[in-house]
């Protein structure tokens, strides 16, 4: 068998697949060929190439061939133990790498990739472990300190890992991954204008970075600053067009504007490059809900159902066109849905109650209404909307407690006062009925009138009538 003549490895060449895989299968054949010792250097430099284009196959190959008479060389572990884990091959990784240590065991490079190994086997401690263990050797190693801080990072403690990323930068303040990383560390912990310094810092060192730019955006838009937030996701997508998050929260700033077609666009875009996401069509109808194009929206209602029969969100959200509409029937349908998808939503519950409410099934709107303020029993309007139930249903006692829960929420609400002063009217108690209605007329003087019309008999009342001309 005759070797290529010219065979040598520059690693300024122009990289070309065929010509690597040449290169790794003339190694192959001096291994073949039992060849090894004679062409060490070669195979070595073979095992480069498999490590710089992600040949882990061909890699272990080469090295377990070196091993094979060099079986002392830490490195050829190290190389193996690499390709191993690339291959998900975490145990056996995990063994070549301790045999290289064994043989090395100052090597900072390897204690990094053994703490890899460890992480990948989930033993999270012994990774720590392993990278202090390389600190203590290198002190001023940034990869170390990064990697310390990726895996307190995976752990949701960023505290412990912004002070790690954060010692990386005081060694090399252009180590990009690192900005990035503390951006998103503090982002997470809420620390919103830090996360913006970061992701900054990071974008000028990688100007053309679209996730960088689409952080930026997402940070932006949690400060309120829309119009920022927008440049931000435009930027991300003139770098990278089918970037569909960004087309989608680009939307959702253009929303919070109140620019409802320049969010429509926008949605309509994202919906283009992932015509499955069926968050993307519920946006898409909700704008369309918010320009009064019902029809339309309850089209992409439905889109979103079709990919979600569970979202109980667009149950929610169709009913309500459907309401508007006056299909009261496939509201109501929607909302018992609704319910029935999540029956722990006491935003469901209401818009059943309401719409029960509103077509006389008494009834079961007060059941609905009961079930939604023991979901929330801080919502004022469900409680309301209970006591005025209850009052039409007759049952006064109720509905006066329902009143009172109000008023614990709300000491000024007007309108539960004089609720409480009907109530009273019907129990002929007129002290407590005239204080009612004194506190509320004191609250809002409109439902001063609203008493007249409802008691046109208290003109001819000489003790409400005071209340009517404002004297006690």
């Amino acid at each position: 068998m005759s070797f290529s003549d010219d065979f040598s490895f520059n690693r300024d060449y122009q990289k070309d697949v065929n010509e690597i895989k040449r290169k790794i299968l003339v190694c192959k054949e001096y291994i073949s060929s039992g060849q090894i010792f004679n062409y060490l250097e070669t195979i070595e430099e073979g095992l480069h190439l498999c490590m710089e284009e992600d040949m882990p196959e061909d890699g272990i190959e080469l090295a377990e061939a070196v091993l094979s008479i060099a079986p002392y060389n830490s490195e050829f572990w190290q190389f193996k133990g690499i390709f191993l884990n690339t291959i998900f091959e975490f145990e056996e990784a995990y063994e070549c790498l301790n045999k290289s240590l064994s043989l090395n065991p100052l090597d900072v490079e390897t204690l990094l990739n053994k703490s890899i190994t460890e992480e990948n086997l989930g033993l999270t401690d012994e990774a720590v472990n392993t990278l202090i263990e390389a600190i203590k050797i290198e002190p001023g190693n940034e990869e170390v300190l990064y990697n310390l801080g990726i895996i307190y990072e995976r752990q949701e403690n960023f505290v412990q890992a912004i002070k790690y990323f954060k010692e990386c930068l005081i060694i090399d303040d252009t180590y990009a991954d690192a900005w990035y990383e503390l951006g998103y560390c503090h982002e997470n912990l809420n620390n919103l204008n830090q996360a913006l310094i970061a992701y900054d810092k990071f974008l000028d060192i990688d100007p053309y970075n679209a996730t960088g730019w689409y952080n930026k955006g997402i940070v932006q838009i949690r400060l309120s600053e829309m119009e920022k937030a927008i440049s931000s996701f435009e930027l991300a997508i003139a770098i990278k067009d089918n970037f569909s998050s960004a087309w989608f929260n680009c939307g959702v700033a253009y929303a919070n504007l109140n620019k409802l077609n320049e969010a429509l666009n926008a949605f309509q875009k994202a919906a283009e490059i992932e015509p499955y996401d069926e968050i993307i069509w519920f946006n898409i109808g909700q704008i369309y809900e918010d320009l009064n194009e019902l029809q339309k929206a309850i089209q992409h209602y439905n889109k979103a159902l079709e990919l979600d029969r569970d979202f109980f969100e667009v149950y929610l959200a169709r009913g309500s066109c459907y309401d508007s509409l006056g299909e009261y029937n496939s509201a109501l349908s929607d909302f018992n849905k609704a319910v029935s998808v999540s029956n722990e939503s006491g935003d469901a519950w209401f818009a059943k109650a309401d719409l029960e409410y509103s077509l006389g099934n008494l009834q079961n709107s007060i059941e609905s209404y009961q079930k939604a303020v023991s979901l929330d029993p801080q919502n004022f309007d469900v409680w309301y909307k209970l006591g005025e139930a209850y009052y039409e249903a007759g049952n006064y006692s109720r509905s006066s407690d329902c009143y009172d829960e109000c008023l614990k929420i709300n000491a000024k609400h007007a309108k539960s006062f004089y609720g409480k002063a009907k109530i009273y009217i019907i129990l002929e108690k007129t002290k407590e009925a005239f204080d009612c209605l004194k506190s509320a007329f004191e609250l809002d003087p409109v439902i001063k009138n609203n008493f007249v019309r409802d008691y046109p008999e208290v003109k001819s009342s000489k003790f409400f009538s005071s209340l009517i001309e404002g004297t006690n």
